[in-house]
């Protein structure tokens, strides 16, 4: 029996495993992953390339100012968008188009209209039809003949002594000049409208006395842009370094 009487550990005994004495065991520290660099910053999408919406009505030819424009504008693509007569003020208010080609009368609050030109009014009927036999007609020489006058009329024309037809007014132009050109009746419409319809069948001649249709140039007086400035300028004959005054 040792002396004392001792219960507890004899001098010689080593310290229990996992165990030092008088210090906390430090835990393991694994060691960092290398993160890896970031890439470049990915490019933001392009821009789509500026658009410049011209509208145009039947007859309408803007052909050599989109010819002018695309010489000297190649950053802005011109795009033509085809208009009816009654719905051109409404494309211009409703933003469909940055600036349109219009035919006159066209109220004009709101807007800046520059005139053009005008075109003479043509007789359009069959080509066997007698008319043909003069090279220039007067209001007068309609008397008697069926005057077909199509919903889309922008001429708006009496003639005294003609004949209106027995049939309700074709829906737009190119239908009533179809149904000149079987024989029936005659129309009459703006030089540039007769030829855009034209037709082996069908014949026109200038109406000396006629109504004119003005063809004009008009956009919204605040929405203004460069862009339309532009135009304007290439409308107006002026060149690439000329002033805007």
């Amino acid at each position: 029996m040792a002396k004392g009487g001792s219960r507890g550990r004899g001098r010689g005994t080593p310290p229990p495993r996992g165990r030092t004495a008088g210090r906390a065991q430090k835990p393991a520290v694994r060691p960092r992953r290398p993160q890896p660099s970031p890439g470049p910053s990915p490019e933001p999408p392009a821009a789509p390339p500026p658009i410049f919406r011209l509208g145009a009505v039947p007859g309408a030819t803007p052909g050599r100012w989109i010819d002018t424009w695309n010489e000297r504008m190649p950053q802005t693509a011109l795009e033509l968008i085809s208009l009816p007569v009654a719905g051109q003020r409404r494309a211009l208010l409703d933003g469909d188009v940055d600036a349109a080609l219009v035919r006159l009368p066209l109220e004009k609050d709101g807007l800046h209209v520059i005139p053009l030109y005008e075109e003479v009014p043509v007789v359009v009927c069959a080509r066997d039809s007698h008319l043909t036999a003069a090279d220039e007609l007067a209001i007068a020489d309609l008397e008697g003949e069926v005057l077909i006058v199509p919903d889309d009329d922008v001429l708006g024309i009496r003639v005294p002594g003609a004949l209106p037809p027995a049939f309700a007014a074709p829906a737009d132009t190119a239908e009533a000049i179809a149904t000149v050109a079987a024989g029936v009746g005659i129309v009459v419409v703006p030089m540039s409208v007769a030829r855009l319809h034209h037709r082996k069948d069908a014949d026109h001649r200038p109406l000396a006395d006629g109504p004119r249709s003005t063809v004009a140039l008009a956009w919204v007086a605040e929405r203004t842009t460069s862009a339309v400035e532009s135009f304007v300028g290439i409308v107006r004959g002026r060149t690439a370094n000329s002033s805007r005054d």
